[in-house]
């Protein structure tokens, strides 16, 4: 009898010791779920905060201490509003909010700590036009800590047993049965009253000392505790994949949306292109001769030096050889010798002429024999020592500067290159026939973007495509010959989409992205199908809807937030 009890007894405390173990982290945590986390709220760390919308704007405002501080932009482009007049509904009747340095607007309101919930009326006056904004504000009030309900460890069994899931109400049932069963098949009912007890003992004492200290019981409405004092909004991507971005954090980065509306637009396809001379507002210099460089009085001109038609810009004296000289001092002596048998020719007609015994007529062509072997001697002079003088043929800037003194330049060496930079050209290769009437804009790769006008295509093929030029219209500021850039040229043919400015689109895995402005503070990133419209805008074919409000500056900031 003495060893068959404690046996029994022993089992079933065992039985017991389960259950607790089994119910343990659900009775010590309720309303704190450790096998699963809760969902998180939107944003945690943020201060009280509600919006509101119309037509024209946008209204945000949140709690600091006893102050709201409102921001107010348009509601398509997100710009700050900061010429408005912001007239709000208080107990104290109606007050208008202050205008900030920093573009906000500021209302004290030390009423906000009478209730949690406030119903908040602001009328919204531009230009004397007036928009009527509703707003939400929850502001929950922080308890003090004596306030919070605790646990009383002489609570019903019902009330400790209710929060027990199916599983573990049947585990434990399943454990009492079977100790219960042992002490009968021992023939002892009188300990099983005990047994029972020390049971519930166990397993309600448990979960009263798991709640030792923690408030298993919900806040107040469900709603979040007040965030400290003095806790700065961030941005933060949430969960459901939206990105929170408070309007403070907006205005620091800049973002500006635009309004998605369908447009039919021309075809347009992109073409790899670079920049050419005008071919009438350029020219090169070149030497028709070889020889030797020489600088001008001046110098050689620098690159970038404006020049114009007609100024010497280098000379070049072509090398005499050895032979050419033996040559031509032979035929200087010829001539010299010639020259002076005329002239002593002319000196005795001069003396017979006066008697009448030479007719004048044969002096005169003495003379002029004379004259003719001596210019024949002057040219030959000439070109043993005269450089050929090598002029600018256009008015403009030089480009290309290859001189250099004393170096011998071959024929047809190309020695500057002159280019009007206010006339300059864009040559591009096309797989398809273009629209000749159709505009046509160029990217370079700093984002700058040109427009084109359309000048000709060629009829042979290059590199199995077609060459297509155009002029550069308005300021070719910055620009190079040879410079690669992007031309974005008119095709036959009309389509339809959600024209954007590229700034707003972004190249992500597998495609690209536009971020969608959903709420006051929320954004969310869309998957969507571009086209090539031209330098400054795209065109999304799939994915978004007309009448949405996208990012169109300031996405890639966005995109890196985490």
């Amino acid at each position: 009898m003495s060893f068959v009890f404690p046996v029994a007894l022993r089992v079933v405390a065992a039985c017991a010791i389960a259950w607790a173990g089994l119910s343990g982290p659900v009775l010590s945590h309720e309303g704190h779920s450790h096998g699963d986390e809760a969902p998180l709220l939107p944003v945690t760390a943020a201060a009280p905060r509600a919006e509101a919308r119309s037509e024209r704007y946008e209204l945000v405002t949140t709690v600091q201490g006893n102050d709201l501080v409102f921001y107010l932009d348009a509601f398509e482009t997100n710009a700050p509003v900061t010429d408005a007049i912001l007239a709000l509904s208080t107990p104290n009747g109606r007050r208008t909010a202050e205008i900030q340095t920093d573009g906000t607007y500021r209302l004290s309101a030390p009423w906000l700590e009478e209730t949690d919930h406030h119903d908040l009326i602001v009328a919204v006056t531009v230009e004397g036009s007036t928009d009527i904004l509703s707003l939400d504000l929850d502001r929950p009030l922080a308890k003090s800590p004596a306030a919070k309900p605790e646990i009383s460890a002489t609570a019903s069994w019902a009330d400790r047993l209710k929060h027990q899931p199916p599983s573990v109400t049947a585990a434990g049932g399943f454990l009492l049965g079977l100790g219960a069963v042992v002490l009968f098949r021992r023939r002892r009912t009188i300990p099983i009253v005990v047994v029972l007890a020390v049971t519930a003992t166990i397993v309600l004492g448990s979960a009263a000392l798991a709640h030792e200290g923690h408030d298993s019981a919900p806040a107040e409405g469900g709603m979040m505790a007040a965030p400290a004092a003095g806790s700065t909004d961030r941005a933060k991507r949430l969960t459901d994949g939206s990105i929170f971005v408070p309007k403070s954090l907006q205005r620091l980065l800049i973002l500006r949306t635009a309004m998605t509306a369908t447009e039919t637009v021309a075809r347009t396809v992109a073409l790899p292109g670079r920049v050419i001379a005008d071919p009438n507002a350029s020219g090169v210099v070149q030497s028709s001769v070889g020889g030797r460089l020489a600088p001008p009085e001046r110098g050689f001109p620098r690159l970038g030096t404006r020049v114009k038609r007609g100024e010497i810009l280098a000379t070049v004296t072509p090398p005499v050889q050895a032979v050419d000289v033996s040559d031509m001092r032979q035929r200087q002596g010829e001539l010299d010798q010639q020259i002076a048998i005329l002239d002593r020719r002319v000196t005795r007609f001069e003396r017979l002429a006066g008697t009448g015994a030479v007719a004048q007529t044969q002096l005169d062509d003495a003379r002029s024999e004379r004259d003719g072997l001596k210019d024949r001697r002057a040219a030959l002079d000439a070109v043993r020592g005269s450089p050929e003088a090598l002029v600018a043929p256009v008015d403009g800037v030089i480009a290309e500067a290859s001189a250099t003194a004393g170096a011998m330049a071959a024929p047809g060496t190309i020695v500057f290159r002159i280019v009007d930079p206010a006339k300059l050209w864009v040559e591009a290769l096309s797989f398809e026939a273009l629209a000749p009437e159709g505009a046509a804009t160029a990217r370079l790769g700093d984002g700058r973007t040109l427009a084109l006008t359309y000048r000709g295509a060629g009829l042979a093929d290059r590199n199995q495509a077609v060459p297509v030029q155009f002029a550069v219209t308005g300021d070719p500021a910055g620009l190079r010959l040879g410079q690669f850039l992007t031309v974005h040229a008119a095709l036959t043919g009309e389509r339809s989409g959600l024209a954007v400015p590229r700034s707003g689109v972004l190249r992500a895995e597998g495609g690209s992205v536009v971020y969608e402005h959903v709420g006051a503070e929320r954004f969310v990133a869309r998957a969507v199908r571009t086209d090539s419209l031209d330098a400054d805008r795209t065109l999304i074919a799939d994915g978004l809807e007309p009448g949405r409000r996208v990012v169109v500056q300031g996405a890639e900031l966005l995109d890196q937030i985490r």
